[in-house]
């Protein structure tokens, strides 16, 4: 019986000139480096003869799906990204790219980067502009206080620097 899938909640189409930098680097790496060479490797290994049950060949075809879909994805959502470069006409306030350090009740300093979707995981002080944190940011300014649903209830904190 097959399992239905709902499709996923569409994400937003923004992106840092680095993330852009590093998700067409990772494209080129996947085409043009990673592909050929998998791809060389599954033909040496069909050329060995019986390939049911030769390894080299199923974990090589079974590779060259995975650089395949994700080739798919990333040409798809590069296609329609939308590059954002410049600073906003008001820089106190929080918008996409702004990094914002935050203090929470118990005067715990922390540094986050307002990014897209596709590149919160480049680095740990990243979060993505749809999380619940970044909503909450987005339009405030310096010494505004935001309380965020968290898993483990809420959580407060007040913004202390905006810097692009």
């Amino acid at each position: 019986m097959p399992h239905y899938r709902p499709p996923a909640p569409p994400s937003s189409r923004f992106i840092t000139p680095e993330g852009h930098i590093h998700l067409s680097a990772e494209l080129d790496l996947l085409w043009r480096v990673e592909r050929p060479r998998v791809t060389q490797a599954v033909s040496e290994a069909a050329a060995q003869g019986d390939r049911s049950e030769n390894a080299d060949y199923i974990y090589g075809k079974r590779r060259l799906r995975e650089i395949d879909t994700r080739v798919r994805f990333l040409r798809s959502r590069l296609e329609g990204m939308v590059i954002v470069s410049g600073k906003p006409s008001d820089p106190k306030r929080i918008f996409f790219g702004a990094w914002i350090t935050l203090e929470d009740l118990q005067g715990i300093m922390g540094r986050h980067r307002i990014v897209g979707p596709d590149e919160f995981d480049l680095a740990p002080e990243h979060i993505s502009m749809d999380s619940p944190l970044a909503r909450a940011l987005l339009g405030n300014t310096i010494d505004f206080n935001v309380i965020v649903e968290t898993p483990t209830g809420s959580k407060e904190f007040r913004v202390v620097t905006v810097q692009y």
